[in-house]
């Protein structure tokens, strides 16, 4: 490697931004968020299911689509509270 190459590698790195101690703060808590709406919406929607199963008679069917709801339901979360530890 010359210095050509080394110069050039430099001119692309973008500038190094320190966080404040606040701004890895708010991050943290919105991951730790993100994991929590995850777990709850699967198991509140798995209840939910349960119950229909109960009441209804559905056997299997509730509880499923209650945890297949719940997934969808706790990735879009998951999703929305992610994008924003990542946008600047």
């Amino acid at each position: 490697m010359n210095d050509e190459d080394e110069e050039d590698g430099e001119a692309f790195r973008p500038p190094e931004i320190k966080e404040t101690p606040g701004e890895t703060a708010r991050k943290t808590g919105l991951a730790f968020s993100a994991g929590i709406t995850l777990f709850g919406s699967v198991v509140v929607m798995m209840a939910l299911g349960y119950l229909a199963d109960l009441f209804f008679g559905y056997s299997p069917k509730g509880l499923v689509g209650g945890i297949i709801l719940g997934a969808i339901i706790g990735f879009i979360q998951f999703f929305r509270l992610t994008s924003q530890i990542i946008k600047k």
